[in-house]
C-alpha cells in the first residue's frame, strides 16, 4: 500500500540578505516548499511508496517541483502542470526583530480541481495525508480537499491531518481557519498540531487544556510538536511527554513534516481498525521514531537536502 498526500507544491525565495525588507533585498535562494510536498519527500525518503496531488506551473519552477519529487522517489503522476497559471511563490525575508517580511504569490496550487482528481482511485491507499497550509484558502483546491476528506472517510482509508497555520496567510481570517480545521480533527486517524496551532483552534491558554479539549471532540490518536521540548502525545485518555533528540541544530524547516512523514510511514500496512487498537507502548516507539526523523532534519540545511539523510535505519 501507499500514502497519498494533497495540498500545495510551491517555490520558497528565501532573501540571504538577513535583516533586509523584500522591498530592498537583492539575492535570493530558491528551495522547493510546501508542507505536504516535504511529507511526500520525507515517507519516499524513508522507503515507502508515496504519490503526491498537487498543481503547479507549466513553467520552470513547476518542472523543477516535479524533478525533485520525482529524484526523492515520490510518484507524481497526480501533480498536474497548469499552462494557465504560474507556479506558486512564497518570498520571504528574516528581519532583525525575528519577524518574517512575507509576501504569497498565489498561482496554480490553489487551481487543483476535484475534477482533476476525478479518476483517482482510493483503493490503492492505505493513508490518505491532509497537510496543506493553503487547503483552506478559496479557490478550487479548498473544495477539492473537502471532498477528498469525505471520499477517503467513505473509502475506509486512514485519515491523517497537519494544519500548517501560517499567520501570515490567514491574518485576516483566522477564524475560517479555525473553523475549516474542526471536521478534519474530527474525522481523521492521526493528526499532529504544532502548541501554537492546539491553542489557536481550541482557544485555550495552555497545551494541557487545548490536549484536553481536542480530546473532547476527537477519537483521534494525536501529537503536539514541543520543539526541544518533546512532543505531547495523547491516546485515548492518557497523555504523556516523548522526550526531544539531542542534537546540534543547523536549520528547523522541514522538521514537523519529517515528523508527520515518519508516522505515516510507521503506520503504512495499518488499517484504521488496527491504527485504533495499537497499544500505548508502540505509539510511544512510534512517536520517538519521529522525533529521531525531526531532529535528522535539524541537523542538515534546507528540508529536501535533509530529507535524503533520512531512512529507516534511524529508527534502530
Amino acid at each position: 500500500m501507499k500514502v497519498l498526500c494533497i495540498g500545495e507544491a510551491l517555490i520558497d525565495m528565501i532573501c540571504t540578505d538577513r535583516g533586509t525588507s523584500l522591498s530592498k533585498g537583492q539575492n535570493f535562494l530558491k528551495k522547493a516548499g510546501g508542507a505536504p510536498a516535504n511529507v511526500a519527500a520525507a515517507i519516499a525518503a524513508l522507503g515507502a511508496k508515496v504519490d503526491m496531488a498537487a498543481k503547479v506551473g507549466k513553467d520552470p519552477f513547476g518542472q523543477h517541483l516535479i524533478d525533485l519529487l520525482q529524484e526523492m522517489g515520490v510518484d507524481t503522476k497526480w501533480v498536474i502542470q497548469d499552462p494557465q497559471n504560474f507556479t506558486t511563490f512564497a518570498f520571504v525575508s528574516l528581519m532583525e526583530d525575528g519577524e518574517r517580511d512575507f509576501y504569497f504569490n498565489r498561482g496554480a496550487d490553489g487551481q487543483l480541481s476535484s475534477d482533476d482528481l476525478a479518476s483517482l482511485q482510493l483503493n490503492e491507499y492505505s493513508i490518505v495525508h491532509f497537510g496543506s497550509a493553503t487547503g483552506f484558502l478559496p479557490g478550487p483546491l479548498q473544495t477539492a480537499y473537502t471532498n477528498l476528506l469525505a471520499n477517503a472517510k467513505a473509502n475506509n482509508s486512514i485519515i491523517s491531518f497537519d494544519p500548517n497555520y501560517r499567520h501570515l496567510l490567514f491574518q485576516n481570517n483566522t477564524q475560517s481557519f479555525i473553523d475549516q480545521s474542526w471536521p478534519f480533527i474530527e474525522q481523521c486517524h492521526f493528526f499532529k498540531l504544532s502548541d501554537e496551532e492546539a491553542m489557536l483552534i481550541t482557544g485555550c491558554d495552555s497545551v494541557q487544556h487545548a490536549a484536553a479539549a481536542l480530546r473532547k471532540k476527537s477519537s483521534a490518536i494525536f501529537a503536539i510538536t514541543l520543539g526541544k521540548e518533546g512532543t505531547l502525545l495523547s491516546v485515548g485518555d492518557h497523555l504523556e511527554m516523548i522526550g526531544s533528540i539531542a542534537i546540534t541544530p543547523v536549520d528547523a524547516t522541514g522538521a514537523g513534516d519529517a515528523f508527520v512523514g515518519a508516522v505515516l510511514f510507521q503506520l503504512i500496512n495499518y488499517t484504521p481498525a488496527q491504527v485504533n487498537a495499537i497499544s500505548l507502548d508502540e505509539w510511544r516507539k512510534i512517536i520517538y521514531n519521529a522525533n529521531k526523523a525531526g531532529a535528522r532534519t535539524c541537523e542538515y540545511m534546507g528540508a529536501m537536502e535533509a530529507f535524503k539523510h533520512l531512512n529507516n535505519t534511524i529508527f534502530n
